[in-house]
């Protein structure tokens, strides 16, 4: 079985990355761990299974990786996180603040609409239609 296990998502500090995906996005902490050059290594995912995809939040090393938070993607969407009730989703993350782009839209693909992370990084936040 091969897949896509970690996407490393660059951030400006460990523990307000930590917090906002947990608790504005409902993800998962799976491991926060200190590593020997000072950095932590810091993965979280959405689900509760651990068998999907991840992301690892880096912190910025350098000014040319400080560049890149929040627009590791030319201001595309990058990033696609699915869910099975979108209306409750998409009303638990408007109540913490999440920051929607547009209103949901219902497309023949399924519903969906682009929100911001804390940093500027575009998702989608969409139900797969069945």
């Amino acid at each position: 079985m091969r897949r896509v296990a970690l996407v490393t998502l660059v951030v400006d500090d460990y523990d307000e990355a930590i917090r906002f995906y947990t608790e504005a996005l409902g993800f998962r902490l799976v491991e926060d761990a200190p590593r020997p050059d000072g950095s932590r290594w810091v993965v979280v995912e959405p689900g509760t299974g651990g068998a999907g995809s991840g992301l690892l939040l880096a912190r910025a090393k350098d000014e040319a990786q400080r560049g890149r938070i929040g627009d590791q993607t030319g201001g595309r969407v990058g990033f696609f996180l699915h869910t099975d009730d979108f209306a409750h989703d998409h009303a638990r993350m408007l109540a913490s603040g999440v920051r929607f782009l547009e209103e949901p839209r219902h497309e023949p693909y399924g519903s969906v609409a682009v929100f911001e992370d804390l940093y500027g990084n575009r998702w989608d936040l969409l139900q797969p239609a069945d």
